[in-house]
């Protein structure tokens, strides 16, 4: 049967994701990787007592419902993971056959691991995938959410002040604020009342704020805020990596501002203050943009290895922040809840009404954004990274043609294909050609061969960065064989990246173990092999 009438068979079920598994005899010990995945991601279902066959699914049942139904629930409940896994619990009876249906929801405590720690598992797409380093210390920083920023950076003291900064956020407050009892205080009383100095030391908030640059690059390395404008409508299209990029600046408010003049040309509505300087005068397209730009600065995991961006395209404007969400976006746009990754960041803007009291804003960006232009904000958020596109134009006046895609990327992927049947080839090169053209490869791929656009994002991201950073850049160029050419064998591969026969079915394995490829026709003669997608469910 298909997914959809697998679905209506147990339609009683949220099916937001789910994980078929055998279960003839006992508890199938591949089960465990999915319960880590989905208690560390979105939640899901895994049901027990189905088989997947490509797109098929075969309902065999379970041998013993009662005893694998308990020894699974025993488990959960056990030694084996580091944290308790709640569940529920649903059992059908189809065809006369017993299947086992248990939602294993995110869990509050990550990361959720069995045995070791190095059993965590995410999910990707439809596949569990190991955390790697990075994403597990994103979970156990997500353990202090609220908290972290909170903290006394060591070795700081009120000296570490850009005193220029502090000037102007506390004028720029007499101006916006008047009423707020801060404005009333001497110096250190005012940066003690918010927490910018403490105990004679700077908070991680006060420090990244109002710091000076040097102290903050002691504590956070790589820190910027990345600003690039970028003439296309995506990178692609580019004829070159941007047009413009930001330099650096001290702070968080320095940045504020630096970010928000490079943003205010793309709303042509012309900016203008009022007697009182704030308020009313912002047109709902500037009031959108703000309250992204505002939301991006104090929502950002500063701790992660990756840094706040914001890309300016032709026909969009993209904010990408590292750190995911506390709670799924419908709940926080439904409640409105006020869950700050950095409270007091959060704070220091509502001081001069750049903030409000409450929630992550979505519901006001896109109220005015619709306003503004009509039309609506696009989300991409993962547990790791939340991404928020703004069209500045109609989305209709930004599609483009495929006679128009075909001409830009037909040089590229004869460059692309050429250097693919090179001993070896140059895999830097390959991966620089496919990231700097990956729309319309992905465009011109799914008219060419097939494959659904779909189908390629959700095993490349939005870009090859995510599949390369799972399997390597080898696995990448593998896979580019077997989309361009059905007749390559792993020994062509092998020559093409400089490794071993071996070496190719070892990433074969891998890719077929994460749903990504899957095998057509025989698997010793005259088969091959081929992206999987969803064309047959």
């Amino acid at each position: 049967m298909t997914k959809k009438e697998l679905i209506e068979k147990l339609n009683d079920l949220e099916w937001e994701d789910f994980e078929v598994k055998e279960a003839k005899a006992a508890v199938p010990k591949s089960c465990w990787e999915t319960v880590s995945a989905f208690s560390n991601t979105s939640g899901g279902w895994l049901v027990f007592g189905i088989k997947e066959n490509g797109n098929n699914y075969e309902i065999q049942g379970v041998g013993n419902a009662e005893k694998i139904e308990q020894d699974f629930l025993n488990t959960l409940r056990g030694e084996k993971f580091n944290v308790f896994v709640d569940t529920k619990q649903q059992r059908y009876v189809i065809e006369d056959k017993t299947v086992l249906a248990f939602y294993i929801p995110v869990s509050a405590q990550k990361p959720v691991y069995y045995n070791t720690q190095a059993n965590t598992f995410i999910r990707r797409s439809s596949s569990d995938q190991r955390a790697r380093k990075n994403e597990i210390d994103a979970f156990y920083r997500d353990q202090t959410f609220g908290t972290k920023t909170s903290e006394l950076a060591p070795n700081t003291s009120k000296e570490d002040i850009h005193t220029t900064s502090l000037k102007q956020y506390r004028d720029y407050m007499a101006r916006f604020n008047p009423d707020v009892s801060y404005n009333r205080f001497d110096e250190d009383v005012f940066l003690s009342k918010l927490r910018i100095l403490d105990n004679e030391q700077l908070t991680y908030s006060g420090l990244l704020f109002l710091g000076k640059r040097d102290t903050i690059e002691k504590h956070f390395p790589d820190f910027r805020i990345d600003l690039l404008e970028i003439e296309g409508k995506s990178i692609s299209e580019a004829t070159s990596n941007y047009s413009f990029r930001l330099g650096e600046f001290e702070n968080l408010w320095d940045y504020y501002f630096e970010c928000f003049k490079r943003l205010k040309p793309e709303v042509d509505v012309e900016f203008q203050l009022t007697d009182q300087g704030f308020g009313q005068e912002l047109s709902p397209g500037l009031k959108a943009i703000r309250e992204a730009l505002v939301n991006m600065l104090m929502h950002a995991d500063y701790f992660a290895p990756a840094h706040s961006r914001i890309r300016i395209f032709t026909n969009h404007i993209e904010f990408y922040n590292p750190g995911g969400l506390p709670k799924p976006i419908e709940e926080l746009k439904a409640k409105d809840l006020s869950l700050p990754r950095n409270p007091l960041i959060t704070k220091l803007f509502r001081m001069v009404r750049l903030a409000e009291n409450a929630g992550y804003g979505f519901d006001r960006i896109e109220a005015n954004w619709k306003t503004y232009n009509n039309t609506a904000p696009e989300y991409d958020i993962s547990f790791d990274a939340t991404i928020l596109k703004l069209y500045t134009k109609s989305q209709e006046d930004t599609k483009e043609t495929s006679e128009t895609v075909q001409k830009q990327f037909v040089a590229v992927l004869e460059r692309l294909q050429n250097e693919l049947k090179k001993e070896p080839a140059d895999i830097a090169y390959v991966m620089e050609l496919l990231e700097n053209n990956f729309n319309s490869f992905v465009q011109y791929t799914s008219e060419h061969f097939g494959d659904s656009s779909e189908t390629l994002r959700k095993h490349f991201g939005n870009s090859s960065e995510r599949l390369r950073e799972h399997f390597g850049n080898n696995t990448v160029v593998l896979l580019l064989h077997i989309i361009f050419d059905k007749k390559t064998t792993a020994k062509d591969a092998a020559k093409t990246i400089g490794v071993s026969d071996r070496t190719v079915e070892t990433y074969l394995t891998k890719l077929k173990e994460a749903n990504v490829i899957e095998r057509v026709g025989s698997p010793t003669f005259g088969g091959y092999w081929t992206l999987k997608t969803d064309k047959n469910k």
